[in-house]
């Protein structure tokens, strides 16, 4: 890593940990192609609105996400969009593995 201070490498470790929560991944990954409210996002991840507006106060906290006020609703999307470049390369990562465990044990069947 670059010359960080321990405040900021603190930060960064907050950005990961926020990232750790696959509800809040699936809420990124929604997000991804259009801006939702707080019912359409719960409707989607299964979980009360409640739930969910905890992980985007999470997430809007670390700059992720962003909100909208249109009358009575608030919509929410991406502040940050190069939190999918970093997901993408983990993303990718972990499918490569996934191909690679398989793969190994279709030789292993077949030996």
């Amino acid at each position: 890593m670059k010359n960080l201070t321990d405040q900021a490498l603190e930060e960064v470790a907050s950005y990961f940990q926020v990232l750790s929560e696959p509800t809040r991944l699936k809420i990124l990954n929604l997000l991804r192609t259009e801006e939702m409210s707080v019912g359409e996002i719960a409707q989607q991840v299964g979980f009360s609105t409640a739930n969910v507006s905890r992980h985007l106060s999470q997430l809007a906290q670390q700059g992720l996400i962003r909100r909208a006020s249109r009358g009575t609703s608030v919509y929410y999307a991406i502040a940050d969009a190069s939190v999918y470049e970093l997901c993408d390369i983990v993303c990718g990562n972990i499918a490569r593995q996934y191909e690679q465990a398989a793969q190994e044990r279709a030789v292993f069947r077949r030996g």
